[in-house]
């Protein structure tokens, strides 16, 4: 069989996921906190019909003769650029501006997740949680809580949150009360190696490596880090970028399977010799 057609396949294939994650990119275009994906390709190994040689004093030097045999992934890339603010009036919708992730925890601090997505809320134990009931985690690893919501005698008046995540109430007996340890941030060397799990969550990996030990925002590693109450970071997704990579795909696609049919018919010429 011809070569080009398992070239041409192989593009088939590469443009075929390039679409797939075009496609979760628009899907995602109005999702809090997402952010968007890149592909990029490589070549793949080449059959050699001549390798090169040395020049002579006789006779000059020759180049090596090869065939390329197509092109696969060559990565897929999580743009952590900074998405637009949408501002809600709610004060527990958080929103990071600058470098870092929420801590949420499912089982209390054992388990942890990382989120850009901060529409949050407090629930009726008091907790600072997720829309799908992750608690948030203070610099301490442990959970934000203000009071038992369930006990009307320690249901606060108001809740407030600074820009530098620490929660601030107002009692019962009206006095202003402040949590010790301010809302937690996580910063990651390589945050393009975070795995993404589904609902806004990204986990840790070896690529990623560990979080920083700076958690405070405004400190340290974080110090160019804020939190900005009543307000949700937007998807990062640029529909008219994800639209042009959408045409060049599908040219792309259209050119190998234009290949495929031009193969097929050189090949159905060599079988009309034996007529």
């Amino acid at each position: 069989m011809m070569r080009s057609l398992y070239s041409a396949v192989s593009g088939l294939r590469t443009h075929q996921t390039r679409m797939d994650v075009i496609g979760d990119n628009i899907a995602n275009v109005n999702t809090v906190g997402f952010k968007k994906s890149a592909v990029t390709f490589k070549d793949v190994f080449y059959q050699t019909l001549r390798g090169g040689s040395a020049g002579t004093t006789e006779l000059g030097g020759t180049n090596p003769q090869q065939v390329g045999l197509g092109v696969t992934l060559g990565s897929i890339d999580v743009i952590h650029t900074q998405g637009a603010a949408q501002i809600t009036g709610n004060g527990t919708d958080l929103m990071i501006q600058g470098d870092g992730f929420f801590r949420v925890s499912p089982d209390g601090g054992t388990t942890i997740y990382y989120t850009r997505a901060g529409a949050f809320h407090f629930d009726n134990q008091g907790y600072l949680v997720t829309p799908d009931g992750m608690k948030v985690l203070d610099t301490n690893g442990t959970p934000v809580q203000i009071a038992d919501m369930a006990d009307p005698t320690t249901m606060p008046q108001s809740v407030s949150i600074d820009k530098k995540g620490y929660v601030h109430y107002v009692d019962r007996n009206g006095a202003t009360q402040t949590l010790a340890n301010p809302i937690s941030i996580a910063k990651f060397s390589n945050p393009a190696g975070l795995a993404k799990v589904g609902q806004n969550l990204y986990q840790e990996t070896a690529s990623s490596g560990a979080p920083g030990s700076d958690m405070a925002p405004g400190e340290g590693s974080l110090a160019n880090t804020t939190i900005i109450p009543s307000a949700l970071e937007m998807s990062n997704v640029e529909l008219a970028q994800e639209f042009t990579d959408m045409i060049i795909t599908q040219r792309g696609f259209q050119a190998n399977a234009r290949t495929i049919t031009t193969s097929d018919e050189m090949l159905q010429e060599l079988v009309n010799l034996k007529r």
